[in-house]
């Protein structure tokens, strides 16, 4: 069984850069077939995907973020990592981290969701 649990700080200040650690457990990020993605939600909207890592490393990200989204690993320790540039009010969102099937934006497992808000 392939678990995943977020962690983060829960308040962030405009502009500032938050970063988010997805560890894994029960399976490797580096096993083929996959990919890593972070998704968030708005308070009020729907998921939002922001990007994914694949099993080889290589990385995708939305077109609406890829300007301030930067998403990175560390396979010893079997995390997944996304950073988040110059927030702003409107970054505040669960955030979520879900392995998915390569190729595809269906997801198998998710981790439970970590709240993130950006306020002064």
């Amino acid at each position: 069984q392939v678990q995943l649990q977020e962690s983060g700080p829960g308040l962030v200040k405009p502009s500032q850069t938050v970063s988010l650690t997805c560890t894994v457990s029960g399976g490797s990020i580096t096993t083929n077939g996959y990919h890593w993605s972070w998704i968030r939600q708005p308070p009020g909207k729907g998921l939002e995907w922001m990007g994914s890592i694949g099993y080889s490393g290589g990385t995708y990200y939305s077109p609406s973020l890829k300007s301030r989204t930067s998403i990175s690993r560390d396979t010893s320790k079997n995390v997944f990592i996304l950073q988040l540039s110059s927030v702003t009010p409107e970054d505040t969102a669960v955030y979520y981290c879900a392995r998915g099937y390569a190729g595809t934006y269906e997801y198998e497992y998710w981790g439970q969701g970590t709240q993130v808000t950006v306020s002064s």
